[in-house]
Order: structure tokens, then C-alpha cells, then sequence
């Protein structure tokens, strides 16, 4: 009995641990060969850079999803941004080089968390956001959002790719 205790508190901390929620629309269905660019993942959050670490995160993901026509806009982008101190004209800069190299579909988004938790635990805790543009049409053709907590020893940027993996999953490239 006392080891059946042992089992159901183990199965219930395990549980416990690691909160995610996740909303997205239907899943596209891309193209295999189509031509992608990784936008600017806008940081709205207090973390500075929390923006960059979610594109680099993003970044290695979508290769490892078979996504093999990848372009990331330009570093020069970012420095003519960090002069304006204004994330809208990198993302507005950054679509229009998009549009010039005729690409086809483009993943932007935004973070909206990027932190570990005031307390005892100090919990790591990410929330981010994903569009998925179709440059030809200049329509969403996808979008999703999620947040996620994990252990108190976890790195947020763990977390963080836990989270945008879950995400991007849910776009189907056949």
C-alpha cells in the first residue's frame, strides 16, 4: 500500500510540472521546395534580446523539420534598427527584403514572456507567437500562440524551444 502511495505521488509531482497551453489555427499544408524567410521575432518583454534567442531557436528547428529553403533576413537590417530604436520598421524593413527576394512564405512572431518566475522555485516561463505569412497573397495562412512553464533547474531557453517545437509542429510540410 505504501509503495502504491510512493507511485501515485510520484506520477502526480511529475504531472504537476511544466504547464503548457497552446492555441493555433488549421494547419497548412506547405509545399516541400517552397522558399521561406525567418522575419524578426519581435521581443515584448523586459529580457533584453529575448527576441533573437526565440529567431536562433526557431531557426535550427525549422531545418531540423525538413524546412531546407531557409533565408534569415540581414544583420544590417538589425543595425539600422538599433539606431531608430524601433522593432515595427525592422519587421516592416525585413518583409519588404523578403518580398524583393521573392520568397515565398515567412515566419514572424513575437515573445511575450521570457523569464523565470519571482519565488522559492524561480520556474522558467516563455510565451511566444508565430505567424506564418504567405508573401503571394499577403496573407496568414497560419498562426499560433503558446505559453509554458518548466522546473525550476530548466533553462528558459529550454523551455522555450519545448514550446516553439510544439508549435511548429503544427505545420505540415509535404
Amino acid at each position: 500500500m505504501k509503495k502504491f502511495f510512493l507511485v501515485m505521488f510520484g506520477i502526480s509531482l511529475f504531472m504537476s510540472g511544466g504547464c503548457t497551453v497552446i492555441d493555433h489555427s488549421r494547419n497548412p499544408i506547405i509545399e516541400p521546395h517552397a522558399s521561406w524567410a525567418l522575419l524578426p521575432i519581435v521581443n515584448h518583454t523586459e529580457t533584453p534580446q529575448a527576441g533573437r534567442r526565440a529567431e536562433a531557436i526557431t531557426e535550427a528547428l525549422l531545418y531540423s523539420q525538413g524546412i531546407t529553403h531557409l533565408l534569415r533576413y540581414p544583420s544590417t537590417l538589425q543595425d539600422e534598427s538599433l539606431l531608430l530604436g524601433s522593432d515595427h520598421i525592422l519587421y516592416e524593413s525585413a518583409l519588404r527584403w523578403a518580398k524583393e527576394q521573392k520568397i515565398q512564405y515567412a515566419l514572424t512572431g513575437t515573445v511575450d514572456e521570457w523569464r523565470y518566475k519571482v519565488g522559492i522555485d524561480g520556474e522558467p516561463a516563455v510565451g511566444v507567437s508565430l505567424q506564418l505569412l504567405d508573401l503571394n497573397t499577403n496573407q496568414v495562412v497560419w498562426s499560433a500562440v503558446g505559453g509554458q512553464t518548466g522546473w525550476s533547474r530548466e533553462a528558459v531557453s529550454a523551455v522555450a524551444q519545448k514550446l516553439i517545437k510544439r508549435l511548429l509542429e503544427e505545420v505540415s510540410v509535404s
